[in-house]
């Protein structure tokens, strides 16, 4: 696809992508449904092409986020799963940053994502350059305050497990994993 990211090649493999791509995805999303509920939306192959300089009329990947779990993506590279907030509106960034700025729910928001590092995961936030106002550049929670989002994710490049049931197992153990932070979020934003 990424050699041959044009109309008429994708036509002529469609069969290709729905059995290669999207029903390993789909039966991914149905294996993981009875825990962590059905998918919110599965991402189409078609690009948003109107507002930009590349104008490749199809993604590389596929993803999905569900219910009560994250997201997860396919693409050539291997498989990711994530989860957080990786998109926060304005009254959300506000209530975030008084969380990790108050005494308990900042202390508690760095020992949850200190668990998430030594499990593996990375852990970021598009961070800005200076904390924000009106908190001290010297606070003591600064790296958490910079952020403008939350979110954790794991990678793991294509192997053969990724096409057995061992990637559903994976998917599942690093929304497992987040439970916590999910649900200090959904208690502080």
């Amino acid at each position: 696809m990424r050699a041959n990211n044009h109309k008429l090649w994708f036509e002529a493999h469609r069969g290709q992508y729905e059995e290669d791509v999207k029903a390993p995805m789909l039966a991914l999303l149905a294996d993981l449904e009875p825990e962590f509920g059905p998918a919110r939306r599965v991402s189409r192959p078609n690009r948003d092409i109107r507002f930009s300089a590349d104008k490749s009329p199809y993604k590389l990947n596929i993803y999905a986020d569900v219910e009560r779990g994250g997201y997860v993506a396919l693409d050539a590279e291997g498989l990711v799963a994530a989860g957080g907030r990786y998109m926060v509106d304005d009254v959300q960034l506000k209530r975030l940053r008084e969380a990790v700025a108050a005494d308990r729910p900042g202390k508690q928001l760095v020992a949850l994502v200190a668990a998430l590092r030594k499990k593996g995961y990375e852990v970021e936030g598009q961070d800005l350059k200076r904390v924000p106002s009106p908190y001290p550049q010297d606070h003591p929670r600064a790296d958490l305050l910079r952020h403008k989002r939350l979110f954790y994710w794991k990678r793991w490049p294509v192997e053969a497990w990724i096409a057995t049931p061992k990637a559903r197992e994976r998917v599942a153990q690093v929304w497992r994993d987040g439970r916590d932070l999910e649900a200090w979020m959904a208690k502080h934003l």
